[in-house]
Formats: structure tokens, C-alpha cells, sequence
């Protein structure tokens, strides 16, 4: 099972736009160097949405042998369209993936049956793991209580990416937890109180900026130091929420070039953060420390 502090990876982008693999790079030996989990890849952080099938293929192909398995190397191969998710899972897979990442479909979205099938399509077309991941406010639908949990029995459906923030349907959908099936937090500001529920972690925003704040978070949770769990959460939350203050990538890649990484900007049709926003991102990041990769 996947647990612990999994980075939802940044794309870096050169001035012309195109990707920085050698910023890229950068970003992965940095998360290795300090202490992330697992790494992400092509999720909504990833700006997914503008990447080609080319350029998708070669950035999981480049993390998979950079990582050479000392990490786990998650890739989002979700789709409205079910043909094509089942395509990329099995490309993903044939790459070196070690596990998938599939959201729900979106602007077609469906119905329950569904919703049942498309997911099982592709959990029958691989034999790697797969995270549900369910965030209603991007997709404008949501895995139902009792669609989670028939999905929670498919052999190689292995957790859920919950990013709803209703607390009463993380509630009602942790009752599935098992050896079998996982439960993430998909917000860095409720980390604790899923771990609470039987969370083994979380597909951080936050961590690609302080990845040993969040692995220290939930791993000091399982060693059952709650107390500093609970402080770290409270301590990083205005940095947390900062770095939501506009559309996610926007904030968390203004605050990488800030600190120095150089990851670029957002393609389009994401844009350069509100001058208002982008000051009050920078004032909280001063409050705190980082570590640089080296």
C-alpha cells in the first residue's frame, strides 16, 4: 500500500513554455533528498490538462528511471472518456508506473452504473494499483458512499484520493478502509483529521515546497506523537491556504520560483497570480524556512 506524504509533482516549464527536464530532474532529486513518500504525476498540480500524450509519455518515462524504484511513482491516467483512460492506464503501466491515479469523469460526467463501470474498466485493463480520486468541485460530480464501496472490492482498486472537503462523506466512506483499500486526504488543510479516521496519508500541493514538514506531520501520527501532528497542521495552515488563494498550480509554482526552484509559469490558460495575492503568498512564506535542493 501507498502511505505517508505523496508530492502532487509540478510540471516546470522553460520561458518558451516548453518542459524543463533538467528542472525536473532537479524536482525529483529533491524530493528524494527530503523525505517525500511518493511522487505524482499528471494531476491537476501537473497542469495535465495542457500536456500532450507525448510529453506525458516522456515525463513519466524520465521520473520512473530517476527514481529507479526507490519511491513509489503514482501517475493520474484518469478521463471523461473511458477508452482513452483505459489507453493511457495501460501505457502508464508499460512505462514503469508502480500505481495510477484516476479521477472521476468530468463535464459528460454519468450515472451510477456509470460511474461503476468506468472505473472497472480500467482497474481490468492493468494489474498495477489504482487511487479512486474523487474532487467534486473540478469535475462537478463525486463517487457515491455506496460506489465507493463496491469499487473498494475490485482486487487492484487500492484507496481513495478523497478532495471533497466534506467531512461527513470522508466520514461515511472511511467505513471501507481495510488492508485492501486506503483512504488520502486531497487538502493539505485536513490532513490530521482524516489521518483521525484511518488515512494513511495525503497527494500534497504543500509538499512540494516543505515535503519533510508534511512527512513529519503523518509519520509523527503513526508514532502516535498526536500532539506534534496536530501543531505542524495548525503552525503551515496560512501557508496552506495561501497557496490555494487562486487556482491551484497558480500559487504553489509562484512560490517555487520564489524560493528559488525555477519551475516557470503556468500554461494557459492558467496566468501570473493577482499582484494582491501573489504578495500576501510571499509574506507567509517568509514567516517560514525551506530547504533548496542541493
Amino acid at each position: 500500500m501507498f502511505k505517508g506524504s505523496m508530492v502532487a509533482l509540478v510540471t516546470p516549464f522553460n520561458q518558451d513554455n516548453t518542459i524543463d527536464y533538467e528542472a525536473l530532474n532537479n524536482l525529483v532529486d529533491f524530493h528524494l533528498n527530503h523525505k517525500t513518500d511518493a511522487l505524482v504525476l499528471l494531476g491537476t498540480t501537473s497542469e495535465s490538462p495542457v500536456l500532450s500524450f507525448d510529453e506525458e509519455a516522456i515525463i513519466v518515462s524520465r521520473v520512473v528511471n530517476r527514481v529507479n524504484h526507490r519511491i513509489p511513482v503514482i501517475v493520474g491516467s484518469g478521463s471523461n472518456n473511458t477508452k482513452e483512460a483505459v489507453w493511457q492506464s495501460q501505457r502508464f503501466q508499460e512505462l514503469g508506473a508502480d500505481g495510477l491515479l484516476v479521477i472521476t469523469p468530468y463535464y459528460n460526467k454519468t450515472n451510477e452504473n456509470g460511474m461503476y463501470y468506468h472505473f472497472k474498466a480500467i482497474a481490468d485493463s492493468v494489474n498495477i494499483p489504482i487511487i479512486l480520486y474523487n474532487v467534486p468541485s473540478r469535475t462537478g460530480c463525486s463517487i457515491s458512499v455506496s460506489n465507493v464501496e463496491k469499487l473498494s472490492k475490485i482486487e487492484n482498486i487500492v484507496g481513495l484520493k478523497e478532495a471533497s472537503g466534506n467531512m461527513s462523506y470522508t466520514t461515511s466512506v472511511s467505513k471501507f478502509i481495510s488492508d485492501d483499500f486506503s483512504l488520502y486526504s486531497g487538502n493539505d488543510d485536513i490532513v490530521l483529521p482524516i489521518l483521525s479516521l484511518g488515512g494513511v496519508g495525503v497527494i500534497s500541493v504543500f509538499a512540494n515546497v516543505y515535503p519533510e514538514i508534511m512527512h513529519q506531520l503523518i509519520q509523527s501520527y503513526f508514532d502516535g506523537d498526536i500532539e506534534t501532528s496536530r501543531n505542524l497542521q495548525l503552525e503551515y495552515l496560512d501557508i496552506i491556504h495561501n497557496l490555494f488563494i487562486e487556482v491551484n498550480p497558480i500559487p504553489v509554482k509562484e512560490a517555487l520560483n520564489y524560493l528559488g526552484f525555477s519551475v516557470g509559469e503556468c500554461r494557459l490558460p492558467l496566468y501570473e497570480m493577482d499582484p494582491q495575492n501573489k504578495e500576501q503568498l510571499h509574506k507567509s512564506l517568509d514567516t517560514k524556512e525551506f530547504s533548496k535542493w542541493k
